[in-house]
């Protein structure tokens, strides 16, 4: 036979039981020869690590008539260690509750635990919930144990406790100043797919990419934030900026249709970094549609030189106009061109100058060319007036969390 490594209750409990069960002492006097012996002999087999055969000297023990309640009590201490190391844990289970309440509440505290334990690694996923939520009900603090009873919980089926425990968790890590598992996390969005949680899914992946900002976490995010029903076609180039300042951007149809989007909305000075990004990362330039890209490469070349020699006339007419428009444009094209002083300020004259058709937008578009200038301090302070209900408020939401980063 296999033999099993001592488990932790099985350790306190034997340890209980020897405490109770010393031959030498008066009170072991009091406990009969026919049901003392048998014990002994079981408390030895526990030591011994031979569980089964502890079990079987247990029930000779118990099969004495007209047990005293000491000798009863005994009699399941013992139980309780030999059926927890031979993994019996419904035997142990009903041991401890007989005497459960005999032993101090860091002892009672320990044998739940080891309870859970037991029916987490016999699979039995409800119990091990059960008994996880009973342990923090008598006043248990274990890191471990909430993170057995969350498992639980998720492989039992109940999504909801999952979650509700996983947030809470991480709501507690985030408030102390520490980092909270990307593990939790992950299964924290497992558990809200799972309940088809779109908005607690966003909560989780936000997180995600707030403390462990990988790509694929960014993909997951942006692809979702632009299938929300509400989510404007305008926004596509904003949030192309935000896939390429993540690294998220790879497809050479993403690198093309970017720098198309930019070319439209009057900046080829972006447009041309943008192409020239996806030709150093080899997204560009290669396969069928090289020959298109190229030509792609010349158009943005052409439009960016002619900017060049109209842009002294663009900012003058930005300027002399009754809206605020024209110069957040002007001032977010200089940004990319490389004058972010000059750039920064011609778009916070056009906030200022006001009569913007699309305010949310001018403070967005402002946020982002602060980031690029390297102000993100600023730029976060600029992301939290941005407001909106077609996408505005939520891509804003999203370059919060990257300028965060880049503190």
């Amino acid at each position: 036979m296999r033999r099993h490594s001592m488990s932790f209750l099985a350790a306190a409990a034997i340890a209980l039981a020897g405490a109770s069960f010393v031959p030498a002492t008066a009170r072991a006097q009091a406990v009969r020869p026919e049901v003392g012996r048998p014990l002994q002999a079981a408390q030895e087999l526990v030591r011994a690590q031979r569980f089964r055969e502890a079990l079987a000297k247990v029930r000779e023990a118990d099969a004495v008539p007209n047990k005293t309640p000491g000798e009863t009590s005994l009699i399941e201490r013992m139980r309780l260690a030999a059926a927890s190391g031979a993994g019996d844990v419904d035997t142990a289970a009903r041991s401890f509750d007989i005497v459960g309440g005999q032993v101090g509440a860091a002892d009672r505290l320990r044998m739940i635990e080891s309870l859970a334990g037991g029916y987490y690694r016999a699979k039995d996923y409800g119990k091990a919930m059960q008994w996880g939520q009973r342990y923090f009900k008598e006043g248990g603090t274990s890191g471990s144990v909430r993170t057995l009873l969350i498992q639980s919980q998720y492989l039992s089926g109940d999504f909801a406790g999952a979650a509700r425990e996983l947030r809470t968790e991480v709501e507690h890590a985030e408030k102390g100043g520490a980092t909270p598992g990307e593990d939790r996390l992950k299964l924290l969005a497992n558990a809200t797919l799972k309940m088809n949680d779109t908005n607690g899914y966003v909560w989780a992946v936000e997180r995600l990419v707030t403390h462990y900002p990988k790509k694929e976490y960014w993909v997951d995010l942006l692809g979702r934030l632009q299938r929300k029903p509400n989510f404007s076609d305008r926004l596509a180039l904003d949030t192309y900026r935000l896939s390429l300042a993540t690294g998220s951007m790879s497809a050479a149809n993403d690198f093309m249709e970017m720098a198309q989007l930019a070319l439209q909305a009057g900046f080829p000075a972006e447009a041309r970094q943008v192409v020239d990004q996806g030709f150093a990362s080899g997204a560009l330039g290669a396969g069928k549609e090289a020959e298109r890209h190229g030509r792609l490469r010349d158009l943005v070349n052409k439009r960016l030189e002619e900017d060049r020699k109209s842009q002294a006339a663009n900012v003058a007419e930005a300027q002399a106009a009754k809206d605020g428009t024209g110069l957040v444009d002007a001032g977010m094209n200089l940004v990319f061109a490389g004058d972010a002083q000059k750039g920064l300020q011609l778009m916070q004259q056009g906030i200022a100058k006001g009569n913007l058709k699309r305010p949310d937008d001018a403070k967005l578009h402002l946020a982002i060319a602060q980031i690029r200038a390297g102000d993100h301090a600023k730029a976060q302070a600029t992301l939290r007036g941005v407001g909106g209900h077609d996408g505005t408020a939520d891509l804003a939401r999203l370059w919060m969390l990257y300028a965060k980063q880049r503190k």
